[in-house]
This record gives C-alpha cells, sequence and structure tokens, in this order.
C-alpha cells in the first residue's frame, strides 16, 4: 500500500492543533499536564476488555480494534466502546444468526462550553464510523459521552456523510503530505493554547532579559558598601 496508514487518534489530535500534531508524530515531543491525565484515567477505565457486559438489552463491547485499508483512507486504531441492539434491520456480527445495529461511543472527560461537542472530535469519530462500517458491514450511529456531565451527545454523522466523508478525506490528504515532507505545521491564528500539554514544548516562556551593565553597575555598588 502506498499511502501512510494513520491511527483514529492522529486525526484528533491533528485537527485539535496541526503544529501539536506534528511535534507529537514528527517531531517525537510529548508532555502531559493535568488534562490527559485525566483523560488517560477515563480511557483506562473504558478500555478495559473485561467490561465487556449486556445492559438494558444492548450488548457493549470496549477496545474494539477496527480499520480501513482502502488508499483514500488506510486508517486503524480503537473504538471506546461499541453497542450492539438487535435490529432485524441490523448486520450480524462475528457470525451470528442474531443481527445487530450498532452505535459506537467515544468518551471525553469534559464537555465543552457553549457547545454540544467540538468538530475536531465529531471528525474523530467519524473516522471510526468509517471503519467500523468498513469492518462490519454496518451503518452505524455514534455518540460522544461525557464524564463531566455524565450526558450522552448523538452525533449527526449519518446525515451529513457526503460532507464529513470529503473533509476527512482531504484531512488525510493533509497529515499524510506533512508526514512525508517531515514539515512540522506552523501554529494556527487564534489558536487556543490554555489547556495544551504541549505548551511549554510550544512556546517556552523567555524571562525578561536582564540588563548586564546595569547587574555589573549594582554588583560594584555593593562591594563598595561593605
Amino acid at each position: 500500500m502506498s499511502t501512510v496508514e494513520i491511527t483514529l487518534r492522529s486525526v484528533q489530535h491533528y485537527l485539535y492543533c496541526p503544529h501539536r500534531w506534528g511535534l507529537l508524530e514528527i517531531g517525537n515531543a510529548w508532555e502531559e499536564n493535568a488534562f490527559v491525565t485525566k483523560a488517560n484515567l477515563l480511557h483506562e477505565r473504558v478500555h478495559n476488555p473485561e467490561a465487556n457486559h449486556t445492559s438494558r438489552g444492548k450488548k457493549v463491547f470496549t477496545s474494539v480494534p477496527v480499520f480501513h485499508d482502502l488508499e483514500e483512507y488506510n486508517l486503524y486504531g480503537m473504538v471506546d466502546s461499541m453497542e450492539l441492539t438487535e435490529d432485524s434491520h441490523g448486520v450480524s456480527v462475528n457470525g451470528s444468526e442474531k443481527r445487530y445495529k450498532i452505535c459506537i461511543v467515544e468518551y471525553k472527560p469534559t464537555k465543552p462550553k457553549n457547545q454540544e461537542y467540538r468538530e475536531d472530535d465529531l471528525m474523530q469519530v467519524f473516522a471510526q464510523k468509517i471503519c467500523v462500517d468498513y469492518v462490519f458491514g454496518s451503518d452505524c450511529s455514534a455518540a460522544l459521552y461525557y464524564a463531566d456531565v455524565r450526558r450522552r451527545v448523538q452525533l449527526p454523522l449519518k446525515e451529513s456523510f457526503d460532507e464529513y466523508d470529503q473533509k476527512l478525506k482531504a484531512i488525510l490528504a493533509q497529515m499524510r503530505n506533512y508526514l512525508m515532507t517531515g514539515r512540522i505545521p506552523a501554529i494556527r491564528k487564534g489558536q487556543n493554547c490554555t489547556g495544551c500539554s504541549m505548551k511549554d514544548l510550544c512556546m517556552p516562556h523567555v524571562g525578561r532579559e536582564r540588563n548586564l551593565q546595569a547587574e555589573i553597575s549594582r554588583i560594584y555598588r555593593t562591594e563598595q558598601d561593605i
């Protein structure tokens, strides 16, 4: 296969901040903060194979590996949670005689302010949908679950499929271009860096430059007073 493989997680990293993604994927840099740790702890709880269970008539599977190996996508990764509900119009899973409709759920620690979801989170889940549908022959629905408010938000992926599909293909092409050339994308104008774990690596704080001559004079005066 001629195209570079891309992980589902890196799609979200790229959309959140291309420069940060470049530092991670091309510059091999990494730094964590409280927000990253919180998200990691949440996903550790979700990504537990022993957590597979049946709840309210749904079969729930966690840490489901998926992929899409057509050239225009060439994606792979993990789905946080996949829910199967019996439905005569659904698909067979793992050779089961029963048929199911599939819903994928991506877990996030914090709901964004003043909006139902972030666009980069939606596109990350759309990339997951592309892979799940490819593996299982489905047309799955998808949702984001916000742990802080314990609320699930359904995503309009089916309604706007063509729009998101074209956008995803363009994003993947951009990412592959950077990966092949080894260039790290520039920082976008208006990028919100407040909660970014990479802030100090990306834009290290530079203290005020001291006036060397004034410092020498200060030391000289101090010595004169002794």
